[in-house]
């Protein structure tokens, strides 16, 4: 349990008053008020395009020039709205800094983690010695282990928590005053996330800093907020002490939130195996020298068997790095792998690109941030049809399929002109689900699809998934580090830590029996306080 700061002493360091934020006619923010307190955690919780995230940028005025903005917000005598791009800079960092939601797109991925930490510091004019001993003394500040060879990697050269863990310390280089917290944990695993917050917390000890964390997670806000403002398309529903919010929510929204229960998986009567993996395996060639010869294998999955059933639904679960993505890519072929992967009494690691072309309609893979994974340049139309472009079809099929996916997915047919920027984070999520389900996959590959999606989206995409695969006999791989999401959808689990197999057992069993101390921490890490 967190410890409700006591703030009543403390000065306030940000007062936000009457903030509105509105696009020609329409209020995308209504009248958000609180105070920030030196030390203290406000949380703003709220689904996905209730204003959570516009609201902070305005903090920092990095809103687009299109959005009008009205209110005060106080940090000591200026009001952050009404300064000059000048002064701003000087605010930016120094006094408030930001930790975004996905630090995959918030790093350059051409510079160095050197770099990107001391580019600040150079820029207020530090030597490049000072600067190194600095970026060192973060990176160990954020928990980072022999920081002195992470220096020259690059952000594909980390994993997601140590991109995480980089983009605090980047944001903390300047001693900042206050710290806005987008979604800081999103995409990482509840080991991880609990590490990450944690160590905000305790760098918000060390430096007395206040911190706006902005999530849909209400258990990290139970755990780690003092105050939360709940919002709800723009409104405030309901704002109070963390406490009181938890024990006795005012409003139904709030209580919503709350609930926690995505419902069971589906019975499934016992049907013949659809996939079949024997010994399979991922390593990966670590090369060195001027030749580039293989010197030794990294090996992200140990060979392991499997077996998944017409219709059923299997969750694939474990820490970042234990595995999980790289096993999903070796299934759908998108990397190398060894052992055998018989998909519909075919070997797919024997097929060459050419036989394995009309297999893929059959196993289709999607993906953990739709926003990525979609091209911003087609339209919903176009991107759900694409697939379709190299079955011989007419145009009037192709589009009675378009409208078929959309319906699965309970998209209106008025979304086909839409291009992704136009859509929130789970009408994105619907557009790839139906991007996949409009070629009538037998095998659907979920890697993380709902880790960045709040949790009333989360329930709505999981009773999605659950009704088509109860309608279409669909199968499952369901990958996450949610085990709720996991325990709602999947009828086995299988557990994953450090590339190889921890456990693999029915759900039922596996939540009221777990085999091993890590699948425990799992499931504790998990639970709702």
């Amino acid at each position: 349990m967190h410890s409700i700061q006591d703030v009543s002493n403390s000065d306030i360091v940000l007062s936000v008053k009457h903030l509105k934020i509105r696009h020609q006619q329409q209020e995308l923010v209504e009248d958000l008020s609180f105070d920030l307190h030196s030390g203290e955690t406000i949380a703003i919780v709220g689904e996905s395009g209730s204003g959570k995230s516009i609201s902070s940028l305005a903090l920092l005025g990095l809103l687009p020039k299109n959005l009008e903005v009205d209110g005060q917000v106080y940090l000591g005598q200026q009001d952050v709205l009404r300064l000059q791009p000048e002064p701003l800079r000087q605010i930016r960092g120094h006094k408030i800094a930001m930790i975004f939601q996905e630090p995959m797109t918030a790093l350059n991925p051409l510079h160095r983690v050197e770099k990107m930490i001391g580019e600040t510091l150079l820029l207020q004019g530090w030597s490049k010695k000072k600067t190194q001993a600095r970026v060192i003394e973060l990176l160990k500040d954020v928990g980072i282990p022999e920081p002195q060879d992470k220096l020259r990697r690059y952000p594909h050269e980390l994993s997601g928590g140590q991109r995480q863990r980089v983009m605090i310390a980047m944001a903390l280089a300047l001693d900042p005053d206050i710290l806005i917290a987008d979604e800081p944990t999103t995409a990482l695993d509840v080991t991880l996330q609990a590490q990450i917050l944690a160590l905000l917390k305790s760098l918000q000890r060390s430096r007395n800093m206040a911190i706006i964390l902005i999530s849909h997670d209400l258990n990290l806000v139970h755990r780690y907020a003092d105050q939360v403002v709940v919002m709800k398309q723009g409104k405030i529903e309901e704002q109070g002490k963390v406490h009181d919010i938890f024990t006795a929510p005012k409003q139904a929204y709030t209580r919503n939130l709350l609930n926690h229960d995505f419902g069971e998986a589906i019975q499934i009567v016992e049907q013949s195996n659809l996939l079949t993996l024997h010994q399979v395996g991922v390593k990966f060639p670590i090369k060195e020298g001027w030749l580039n010869r293989v010197k030794d294998y990294f090996v992200a999955v140990e060979p392991l068997n499997l077996e998944l059933a017409h219709g059923e639904s299997i969750g694939i679960v474990g820490e970042s790095g234990s595995g999980k993505t790289s096993l999903a890519l070796a299934i759908s072929r998108l990397i190398k792998s060894d052992g055998k992967i018989v998909l519909l009494s075919t070997d797919l690691n024997q097929c060459t690109e050419k036989q394995l072309r009309p297999l893929r309609a059959e196993f289709q893979m999607v993906f953990q941030d739709p926003f990525s994974s979609l091209n911003p340049r087609l339209n919903v139309e176009q991107t759900i049809g694409e697939g379709l472009g190299l079955h011989s079809l007419s145009a009037l099929e192709i589009s009675q399929r378009i409208d078929e996916a959309l319906e699965k997915v309970e998209l209106p047919h008025s979304f086909r002109m839409r291009y992704p920027h136009e859509l929130s984070g789970g009408q994105r999520q619907r557009v790839a689900l139906a991007r996949a389900l409009v070629l009538k996959p037998k095998l659907l590959i979920l890697d993380e699809p709902t880790s960045a999606l709040d949790r009333t989206t989360q329930r709505a995409i999981v009773q999605l998934l659950r009704r088509l695969q109860q309608e279409h006999q669909i199968s499952y791989l369901f990958i996450s580090h949610d085990l709720h999401v996991v325990k709602a959808l999947c009828q086995k689990i299988l557990v994953l830590r450090h590339a190889q197999v921890v456990e693999f057992q029915s759900t039922t069993a596996l939540f009221s029996n777990p085999q091993t101390e890590y699948t425990q921490q799992l499931i504790a890490a998990s639970q709702y306080v």
